[in-house]
């Protein structure tokens, strides 16, 4: 893809510490060593010839072993929408990040869902998925060796959208029994679990009906149903901007617990190219900075990229424009105790076992530890939260 001129960036970091290792034991799990956030790489630990310094040129061996990983594949999990594990990786391609750390990453639109399989099989290398429960459930069901190495929301991004005249409040939402709620595949675990709050269980208490298509006023016009799963960031804004009334009930309001804009990879190819997959996150995260600091620059290049590709969502400038302004600042919001993007173990395990209480895999909550990978993303952060970057 053409690249186009882009505005200044910011200047960079302080000197860094040493990579942290890659590993699935317990300190790859919480390299902190505990269950607070984890921290960036030890300042005062002394580098190797590998070890990417800030403002110092990229490492020569370095370059080398990222040359030697071949293309890296990345699949997005919404076409080239403005969102949260798609956006970032846009940016940093636009923007030459990758280049410059001798990374060759080949991009490709396609569908969360439609990804795992892709992974599991290494015939991608990175991916988007919609939380961190999704990725988890897959992996468990499928024996596929799936790492999350990026959580950039540390909420749910979902939320039920009753129609107008329907509940207003948590416990209204009880009226709903007897009712057929909307969903585009199947019900979102955190509106389940918000609903199973009010005693509501799928199935039991109310049915779900598959809707066609994304356009949240053709759904909200579906007579036999009271209301359906969206985006916070997305189906809320379209009907706003149609003047649609109707009331959103955010789960995070109710202490429901959850996470979107995760990154992934496999085991097979972060245990075989350990300092590409950094590299890739180092780049990542550079581009989420880019595009939490800058959200219409991103929300403009992930339009690029779009059209680009023919635009076969039918995504417009003000809904990208809008996802993206709602989702950075839930980024930037809920990455108040770490850098961006670095996962934190308790916030994941109260999640997974949120979503077990309801059914999700198969009602236990599994070990986390072989799914999340920590010390990588904390390498690649100098002491003050920045990343850190070669320079010339």
């Amino acid at each position: 893809m053409s690249r186009r001129p882009l505005a200044a960036l910011a200047a960079l970091v302080l000197p860094l510490s040493v990579l942290a290792a890659c590993g699935d034991d317990d300190s790859a799990d919480d390299p902190a060593g505990s269950d607070g956030p984890p921290a960036s790489a030890d300042p005062s630990t002394p580098t190797t010839d590998a070890d990417v310094v800030a403002g110092q040129p990229f490492p020569s061996a370095r370059c080398e072993a990222n040359r030697a990983a071949g293309t890296i594949r990345y699949l997005s999990s919404f076409d080239y929408a403005a969102t949260a594990s798609i956006v970032e990786v846009l940016v940093a391609d636009a923007k030459g990040y990758f280049e410059e750390l001798c990374l060759t990453v080949e991009l490709a639109p396609s569908f969360s869902t439609a990804n795992y399989p892709e992974l599991a099989a290494n015939n991608a290398q990175f991916s988007s998925g919609g939380s961190f429960s999704e990725v988890v459930d897959f992996a468990t069901k499928n024996e596929a060796q799936f790492v999350v190495v990026a959580v950039e929301g540390k909420t749910g991004i979902d939320g039920l959208i009753v129609k107008d005249g329907g509940p207003t409040d948590l416990a209204g939402l009880a009226g709903l029994a007897g009712s057929t709620i909307g969903v585009k595949g199947k019900i979102t675990p955190s509106v389940a679990a918000m609903l199973a709050q009010a005693g509501l269980v799928e199935g039991t208490d109310y049915t779900t009906v598959l809707l066609d298509g994304f356009d949240p006023k053709v759904h909200i016009e579906v007579p036999e149903i009271v209301g359906f799963p969206g985006y916070k960031s997305n189906e809320p804004k379209q009907l706003e901007a149609a003047g649609v009334p109707f009331t959103l009930f955010d789960p995070a309001e109710f202490g429901i617990p959850g996470s979107f804009g995760i990154l992934y990879t496999n085991a097979q190819f972060l245990n075989e190219h350990p300092t590409a997959a950094q590299d890739f996150v180092r780049a990542a995260m550079r581009g989420l900075a880019d595009a939490v600091a800058d959200p219409a620059e991103a929300a403009e290049i992930a339009l690029g990229y779009i059209n680009a590709n023919g635009n076969a969502m039918f995504l417009s400038p003000e809904g990208e424009t809008a996802r993206w302004a709602v989702e950075a600042e839930l980024v930037r919001s809920t990455n108040s105790r770490t850098p961006l993007g670095v996962p934190e173990p308790e916030l994941l395990r109260d999640e997974v076992g949120t979503y077990a209480a309801i059914g999700l895999f198969q009602g236990t909550a599994p070990d986390i530890t072989p799914f999340v990978d920590t010390s990588l993303i904390s390498g690649v952060y100098a002491a003050d939260g920045t990343v850190v970057w070669p320079g010339t």
